[in-house]
């Protein structure tokens, strides 16, 4: 069968011929890319030169490329296009794919050239990315198993080929989980207080699902979270907080609990396999953060300073509930109400009031003039590009000269095939093999609201910061501008791949950032500076809150992850333990944040969701450099670009930091900027 992932792409820039590929093109595509890819190996083992940087290192990181694209189409369209076919597949290669990985990183052979080059090679004769190629390399057999005994490694592709199937299995019970939960208003009556922009939205959705009547409630993020701001009926807005908070926990045939407890007890038996105390030892050995107690004294230090902040918070929205007549004491699916009626008390600012100033299409253009004026890149829309759904956008990114950068996509909208939340990644990276450049082809999903048959699609702010945030990693994959595709773009330490990200929504509280866009969607009026300001005075508003939250997410992660021997009780017990000090509420029985954290069971953060805070160090020091000099200054954002966004890990992140900053950070310009630190 003629099979388009297996040829030559004849496509504009290489991009990915979406429109010709089938189902049934992946698992094939897959087998054969893994056949070529053990080709590859062993070339390399029999190649009877001398093993040298070049021979071993270089043609090793070149080898298995035609795997890492089919694979990078499959797993993208698995997370934002699905089908229960395609989970199907997922399930069949996933275990191949592991053992592929498996049995490269434990090849005797193999490792045995790698060694001798890495402690032969005169590494003064290479360059900077040369030495980090190899160091990694190196590293990466070694804590993969390559110096295990037979027995041990055969132990160890057990624990891979098992986890890969968990990791999915995870991800896959929390999407349909929560695809099954829905919330059908029939009476109208019970929509009060919610915007007429929601209420549309949910009658559109009712449609979309077959509801001759009524308005649909999902747990889609447009869709949840204005309900529980906005919501008057209480015991609605509980059975929605429910639903949301017991996604894969409830006792049916999605729930994550045993899946948890199987992962974390694997991941420990791998690391102590590799001889680390704990996963999180072993994930940390390749992170800023460099052990588990750096990350405890982070945690703990913003703890310290947001805790009695929060505690603050939570009683003035007692209080407001209070005068109101609300509930005393409030309850979690009160939170987000009557926090959301503080803010607007306080600074007379809501979502409502400022979405008619974020259309989506002119916040698109508003963050491409940003990257414009920052790094002189502009974006050229395409419809010459093949896309996976309707709903995608395509561009072409260029340099200020004119040359092509990269290709963009752009998916802004949920459907039942995409999950939660919004990411940034990418169908092929950079690289400059033999002379030529392949520039990336790089992708942002989100979940925003839907335009309606009478309105466009209006973002929230946060949607907005949401949109600049996954912008952010988008520029660092599209600027990337390195030799070897494994050092390039976002294939940095853990907990530096959100420097970008942060660090882009700082532009979205700046007067000369958001009058390039923020104008009303009916009159074409710029947003009053009244409205700008109340912005920058509300950003700080539940900082203490939020940060407890994120500090409760972190620690809870790393509970998971440091454990030294099998959990003896059971999930929601052991979550129990791990966030008494960051949970602001008393404990109630039928939620559970583990069961549907996919950051860290079925995405890369395990042992890693600590970088968002850790980042954010980075961030809040970078931009009061960018403050210093100008939000728009060439000079300073060039300097980011040529020593960031540009380099990739093709040096030691804290070794980039300084080249740019000229300092290491500390946690003082954050404390400062989140207001929890008075000068």
């Amino acid at each position: 069968m003629n099979n388009p992932l297996l040829e030559k792409f004849k496509t504009p820039f290489n991009t990915i011929p979406f429109e010709e590929i089938k189902l049934e093109h992946y698992k094939p595509a897959i087998e054969k890319a893994i056949e070529l890819g053990k080709n590859d190996i062993e070339k390399i083992k029999n190649n009877p030169a001398v093993p040298d940087f070049k021979n071993t290192i270089e043609t090793l990181e070149r080898s298995g490329r035609q795997l890492e694209l089919v694979s990078s189409v499959f797993f993208n369209l698995n997370g934002c296009e699905t089908s229960d076919e395609m989970q199907q597949i997922a399930q069949e290669v996933s275990p191949a794919l592991t053992a592929y990985a498996d049995d490269i990183l434990m090849d005797d052979e193999l490792f045995k050239k790698i060694k001798q080059v890495y402690e032969t090679t005169d590494k003064t004769k290479l360059n900077t990315e040369q030495k980090m190629l190899l160091e990694k390399t190196y590293k990466s057999f070694v804590r993969n198993g390559a110096n295990l005994n037979d027995t041990d490694k055969n132990t160890l592709k057990e624990i891979n080929t098992r986890l890969s199937v968990l990791g999915l299995t995870f991800g896959e019970n929390l999407l349909k989980d929560s695809n099954q939960l829905e919330l059908l208003i029939t009476d109208k009556k019970d929509l009060a207080g919610l915007p007429e922009g929601i209420v549309e939205a949910a009658r559109m959705t009712a449609e979309e699902k077959g509801k001759k009547e009524g308005w649909l409630f999902t747990l889609d993020y447009p869709l949840y979270l204005p309900f529980m701001m906005y919501s008057e009926v209480r015991e609605l807005r509980q059975q929605l907080y429910m639903a949301f908070n017991s996604r894969a926990f409830k006792a049916n045939e999605y729930n994550n609990e045993k899946i948890v407890i199987e992962i974390t007890e694997l991941r420990h038996k791998r690391a102590a396999l590799l001889g680390y105390t704990s996963h999180a030892d072993s994930v940390l050995e390749e992170r800023m953060a460099e052990t588990p107690e750096k990350v405890y004294k982070l945690l703990d230090e913003l703890l310290q300073f947001a805790k009695p902040v929060a505690v603050d918070e939570l009683k003035e929205i007692q209080e407001l509930s209070t005068k109101l007549g609300g509930p005393n004491p409030i309850e979690r699916w009160d939170f987000s109400y009557y926090s959301e009626k503080l803010k607007n008390e306080k600074f007379a600012i809501n979502d409502e009031l400022l979405k008619p100033y974020f259309q989506l299409e002119k916040v698109v253009d508003g963050v491409f003039k940003t990257a414009e004026k920052l790094y002189g890149i502009t974006f050229e829309k395409r419809d010459d590009i093949q896309k996976y759904n309707k709903d995608v956008i395509t561009y072409q990114v260029k340099d200020e000269n004119g040359k092509h950068l990269a290709i963009f996509y752009a998916d802004f909208f949920p459907r039942p095939s995409k999950r939660n939340g919004a990411w940034m990644t990418a169908f092929a990276g950079q690289n400059k093999y033999d002379g030529a450049e392949q520039r990336p082809l790089i992708s942002i999903v989100c979940n925003f609201t839907k335009p309606t048959s009478t309105t466009p699609s209006l973002l929230t702010f946060e949607e907005v910061t949401t949109l600049f945030h996954e912008f952010g990693h988008a520029l660092h994959g599209m600027l990337a501008n390195g030799y070897y595709e494994s050092l390039s773009g976002t294939s940095v330490f853990w907990d530096f791949v959100e420097l970008p990200s942060q660090l882009m929504e700082n532009w979205c509280y700046e007067k000369e950032c958001l009058d390039l866009f923020a104008n009303h969607y009916k009159t074409n009026e710029p947003i009053p500076i009244e409205l700008v300001q109340k912005i920058k005075d509300s950003a700080n508003f539940l900082s203490g809150y939020q940060t407890v939250r994120q500090v409760g997410l972190g620690k809870l992660d790393m509970a998971w992850h440091t454990i030294t021997d099998k959990p003896l009780t059971s999930v929601a017990d052991f979550e129990a333990a791990a966030t008494r000090e960051t949970d602001l509420f008393p404990p109630l029985k039928g939620i559970n944040t583990s069961c549907a954290f996919s950051h860290i069971f079925h995405g890369g953060y395990s042992a890693g969701y600590y970088s968002y805070k850790w980042a954010e160090v980075l961030e809040a020091d970078t931009f009061e450099f960018f403050l210093e000099t100008g939000v728009f200054n060439k000079e300073t954002a060039n300097k980011f670009k040529e020593n960031i966004l540009s380099k990739g890990g093709s040096e030691h992140p804290m070794q980039l930091y300084k080249k740019f900053r000229g300092q290491e950070p500390s946690t003082r310009s954050l404390l400062k900027k989140s207001g929890l630190l008075k000068n």
